[in-house]
């Protein structure tokens, strides 16, 4: 016999083999069956146990009745009564099943259908369930026995062969019941490893598709509770998608956007290097350089800014507060700049409006609309920065009466790095709207821009209370957006 070390080696082999071909389908399912049958074959033994005790104490209760009303007719009318009473019981007992015994003090037998005392039958405390024999054939009875007054015995019992071949059919039907319940069971379970198997492999195949760049594929709809995994799996494809597209669109952007500035910059530099003749050339040339680095740095600060934002880092510094404040100080801010353009900057606010967010963060945002709306406004027009309560939503708006935005440009306003034709002109890098989409999806709200008949209208939707608590609240301290910054 080979030793145990030796074995352990062979044993383990075979559990990493076992372990290695797992399938979670399959684990589901049967622990699925398995709880299954367990509680069939509680709920049959309870079943079983509760009938057969049934049975039992209605023979127990019979016989204690029985055994009253003859001791009563005893007390009443004597020994030939009791005998009487018993030979009259047992010529009404169709099914004879009834057995009775009633001895004398001497051991002789005075009445009943049993023709001696059995054995093990020695006190009068409790019932016995035993084998005798009546009519050359064996029999199962439940027997209790009695003393009663003038030292008589009495024996009373049910034959309980009845109950017995209950028992037995009971028994072969609650078995063969829990194994045609767990072979339901065995089958469930196979049923749901096959749909835990279906949703698995729908799962898979759309992944590996994804995997090999099919980023268009998705998950089926079949019209279940599926459904739920299925379109929360497509939702997430969905924003990859989205997310991807938009790194795409970034570096190809900054590619093509910044290429201009850095080129310029190094051509001056280079121009200076070889022909400026004096410090102030030189100089000159290297502050326009720096003016052009300077606004790349602002195109990736700004980059980095709507990245934080979309991913979520600012959340810690959302709170409940008055927004009114900040968009006052914001329209505030604008004014001297919408004087030197030409135009009247109004304010439609609120007393108060109740908000739970990043107010920095709004203030940043409704800076670059206010900003946008000067910059394509022509002279002795109105701007107006306005806002109120819908509902649960808070409804920021800033309109102006310039040209307005071309259809298809509209729906590609807040991309990063787009301008429209009539922008290409006009200082900035095209992030401005790219940022305020980012504030109103950090705060779950939306941003939309409405052609009116003359102008445009940009609009910040945003639910004035939020569920989503930050984890860990910090205090972050930010200045408040100026002219410079909304210019991006």
């Amino acid at each position: 016999m080979p030793h145990r070390a030796t074995r352990l080696p062979h044993i383990k082999i075979l559990w990493q083999r076992a372990w290695r071909y797992r399938s979670a389908g399959l684990g589901f399912s049967l622990a699925y069956g398995f709880v299954f049958a367990i509680s069939a074959a509680v709920f049959l033994t309870f079943l079983w146990w509760n009938t057969t005790g049934t049975l039992a104490r209605e023979v127990g209760q019979a016989v204690e009745a029985d055994a009253q009303s003859l001791t009563d007719r005893l007390d009443q009318n004597g020994v030939p009564a009791l005998i009487q009473a018993i030979q009259d019981r047992l010529d009404q007992d169709v099914e004879d099943e009834s057995l009775y015994l009633l001895m004398a003090p001497d051991g002789t037998r005075l009445a009943g259908n049993l023709h001696a005392w059995p054995k093990p039958v020695r006190n009068d405390e409790r019932f016995y369930i035993i084998k005798i024999s009546r009519d050359g054939r064996t029999a199962s009875a439940q027997l209790h026995a009695y003393r009663l007054p003038n030292n008589l015995h009495l024996l009373i019992g049910r034959d309980v062969r009845g109950r017995d071949m209950l028992r037995r059919v009971l028994t072969e039907t609650f078995l063969w019941s829990w194994v045609m319940v767990t072979a339901l069971a065995i089958g469930g379970g196979l049923v749901v490893r096959g749909i835990f198997s279906r949703i698995l492999t729908s799962i898979a195949q759309t992944t590996a598709a994804i995997a090999h760049g099919d980023m268009r594929q998705r998950m089926p709809m079949v019209g279940n509770e599926v459904d739920l995994v299925a379109q929360t799996v497509n939702k997430m494809l969905d924003r990859i998608t989205r997310l991807m597209e938009g790194v795409k669109q970034v570096s190809n952007s900054i590619a093509h956007d910044l290429r201009t500035p850095i080129t310029r910059a190094r051509n001056r530099l280079e121009d200076a290097s070889l022909h400026a003749k004096t410090n102030e050339e030189m100089h000159d040339a290297i502050d326009r350089a720096v003016a052009d680095l300077d606004h790349i740095t602002s195109v990736f600060d700004a980059l980095m800014r709507i990245a934080q934002i979309e991913a979520g880092a600012r959340r810690a510094a959302f709170e409940t507060g008055d927004l009114v404040k900040p968009l006052h100080d914001i329209a505030e801010l604008y004014e001297a700049t919408a004087e030197d353009a030409g135009l009247h900057l109004a304010q439609d606010l609120p007393p108060r409006l109740m908000f739970y967010g990043d107010s920095r963060l709004i203030q940043q945002g409704v800076a670059n609309l206010i900003d946008n709306a000067i910059k394509f406004s022509p002279p002795d027009t109105t701007v107006t920065l306005r806002a109120s309560l819908s509902g649960d939503l808070v409804r920021i708006s800033v309109t102006d009466q310039g040209a307005g935005m071309a259809q298809e440009d509209l729906a590609r306003a807040s991309e990063r790095f787009f301008r429209a034709d009539q922008a290409r002109n006009t200082p900035g890098a095209g992030l401005g709207l790219s940022l305020v989409q980012a504030v109103a999806q950090l705060h779950g709200g939306t941003f939309s821009l409405e052609p009116l008949q003359r102008g445009l209208r940009a609009v910040i939707s945003l639910p004035s209370n939020s569920n989503e608590k930050p984890p860990a609240p910090q205090q972050i301290t930010e200045a408040s957006p100026s002219a410079h910054d909304a210019d991006i």
